[in-house]
């Protein structure tokens, strides 16, 4: 444990990074498939999609996710005295949430590349906010932290 200790901010450095990975995947993903739906099955324009979606979440998000918990559950080994902390629940409440939305993005990411989704854009434009709301919780827990 003094290893981590000492080596938090390294800790913390690679924690942050990897968010900003994975936030920027989770943002971007919804958005490739609001322009999914309006691409006729079957056709380049579809087909371009799915290599974008697939590569998008198994190069980019998945791992940085996964960094992301790495690094973090590094921080609480070194620190766990925040898991104490009320801000912290509702930090990793929201982390819980935002990993429940990436795998329902994984799962999309499949049903374009079978072409079966149902789902209008529009569901696709407001489902894109989710990981922006989210984001903005986890911030104000971790920078505020007002409880």
């Amino acid at each position: 444990m003094g290893f981590l200790t000492e080596h938090y901010r390294w800790l913390l450095a690679f924690h942050v990074i990897s968010v900003i990975a994975w936030m920027a995947g989770m943002l971007y993903l919804p958005r490739l498939f609001v322009y999914h739906v309006d691409a006729p099955k079957g056709s380049q324009q579809s087909e371009t999609f799915k290599i974008m979606e697939k590569k998008l979440l198994r190069l980019i998000i998945n791992p940085a996710m996964i960094a992301a918990f790495l690094f973090g559950i590094l921080m609480l080994i070194a620190n766990p005295a925040l898991l104490q902390e009320p801000w912290m629940h509702m930090k990793l409440a929201s982390v819980i949430l935002l990993s429940g939305l990436h795998g329902f993005f994984a799962k999309t990411v499949k049903i374009f590349a079978r072409d079966e989704n149902t789902r209008p854009a529009k569901f696709y434009r407001i489902i894109n906010e989710v990981p922006a709301v989210l984001m903005a919780i986890i911030v104000i827990m971790v920078i505020v932290r007002p409880f």
